[in-house]
């Protein structure tokens, strides 16, 4: 999960909500990703589907092995939710809860429902203080800098 937050914080410094996701294949970090929608001009680029996207083509395949876990620290919306069950991710793992968004917990689980043709061990909580912290600066940072802004507008007038 070190490795998630440390992606989330460069995602975080290019101005992206600092969310991050690895891949581990056996043990083995194999993909990253971090929230990039704004950078990339792409609704669906967040820090999971980023991830996925690599993992996969690492394995020439849109499915991947038995035994990849996605470590995330946030929990997954409903379109990463529904990109990790596609892509067959076997265990999940996240940091911090998602009130708003949140489809593991916060809003309903859609992550053991019966319908689907694939299963996933869930986890959370992992480092959830630290990436709690990590989403507070930077939102508590970006009002600060609208406020300083709305400052000099007015300074201006």
């Amino acid at each position: 999960m070190q490795a998630a937050l440390d992606v989330a914080a460069e995602g975080g410094q290019l101005g992206e909500v600092p969310v991050g996701a690895v891949i581990v294949h056996q043990g083995t970090i194999i993909a990253k990703g971090y929230n990039q929608p704004i950078l990339s001009h792409d609704a669906t680029a967040h820090a999971e589907i980023v991830a996925i996207r690599r993992a996969c083509q690492h394995f020439d395949n849109y499915r991947l092995p038995a035994d990849c876990e996605l470590f995330v620290t946030l929990e997954p919306c409903t379109m990463c939710l529904g990109a990790i069950i596609h892509a067959r991710v076997s265990r999940l793992v996240f940091a911090a809860t998602e009130p708003k968004a949140g489809m593991i917990v916060s809003q309903q689980d859609f992550s053991q429902v019966t319908f689907y043709n694939h299963f996933l061990t869930v986890e959370q909580g992992l480092m959830a203080e630290q990436s709690r912290a990590l989403l507070q600066d930077f939102f508590r940072h970006r009002r600060e800098q609208k406020k300083q802004l709305r400052q000099q507008l007015r300074a201006n007038q």
